[in-house]
């Protein structure tokens, strides 16, 4: 389990950013990943997807 702080989340369009604790780099979030609303600034735990666009969190949920 990865930990990190949103950096935004867009609740219209259902996408956004965390800040990866480790590592610093931002990994994109859909709504789809989510187990539980979140917005920015929120503390989060997530787990890394890789699909063939890249990176992005699954599994995320406030910390």
């Amino acid at each position: 389990m990865e930990t990190g702080t949103v950096k935004f989340f867009n609740q219209k369009k259902g996408y956004g950013f965390i800040v990866d604790d480790k590592t610093e780099a931002d990994v994109f979030v859909h709504h789809s990943g989510l187990t539980e609303p979140i917005n920015n600034d929120d503390k989060v735990t997530f787990e890394i997807e890789e699909d063939q666009k890249g990176k992005k969190a699954v599994n995320v949920k406030k910390a």
